[in-house]
């Protein structure tokens, strides 16, 4: 793995960004096949495209709630 990699998931995790779309974005710039199709959500795809572009540019809004 490259720092970039580790840098830019402890950067989400301290924004509180949805799992989701971290497990994505991980996914996505790791180049890992996508989730099966019932397990997609939003959150995951917008993290998975903003990962396979390896920056997090749409993370701000996919803030938890609460």
């Amino acid at each position: 793995m490259d720092k970039i990699y580790y840098k830019m998931i402890d950067e989400l995790q301290k924004m509180d960004v949805d799992c989701d779309y971290i497990q994505g974005w991980a996914g996505g710039y790791l180049g890992n096949p996508k989730r099966e199709e019932q397990r997609l959500t939003d959150a995951y795809n917008a993290g998975y495209e903003d990962g396979q572009s390896k920056n997090t540019n749409n993370a701000g809004s996919w803030k938890r709630e609460g």
